[in-house]
């Protein structure tokens, strides 16, 4: 007769049962997410921005605050950027999950897939931020 040691039963679902572990699957959709927010502010800071032109013009055209009607040239742009940088976040967000979902199926675990992509992003928010502020530096004089 075998006997078999007190304690509870195996989990089919516990970490040393499977050849990927599920808490990796759920580490990934909610890095996705993450990634899927960032997008999402982006193009919501994106449209704020673009829209401050218009800000500035009604500011111009009241009778109380000077403010030249040309101060208004940048803010669509760097507002358009964003937004397209948002979109660009969430395409590649995308491909990046569908990539790491797929080696994790092959009971693999994946290498760190595209290491230059954030700090690209990081490097593009600081320049579109030090724009910004150089231009409300300038535009309030």
């Amino acid at each position: 007769m075998i006997m078999t040691p007190p304690g509870p039963p195996a989990d089919p679902v516990a970490p040393g049962n499977s050849p990927v572990d599920p808490r990796i699957y759920l580490a990934a959709e909610r890095t996705f997410l993450a990634w899927v927010r960032t997008g999402i502010a982006l193009m919501g800071f994106g449209f704020v921005v673009a829209r401050f032109g218009l800000f500035l013009r009604e500011l111009a055209l009241s009778d109380h605050v000077t403010v030249p009607l040309h101060a208004n040239s940048l803010s669509l742009p760097v507002g358009v950027a964003m937004i397209v940088a948002g979109i660009l976040v969430n395409l590649g967000a995308a491909v990046r999950h569908h990539r790491y979902l797929r080696v994790l199926d092959q009971g693999r675990l994946p290498n760190v897939h595209g290491r230059v992509f954030p700090f690209l992003l990081a490097g593009f928010l600081a320049v579109i931020g030090l724009v910004v502020a150089i231009y409300l530096a300038f535009l309030l004089r």
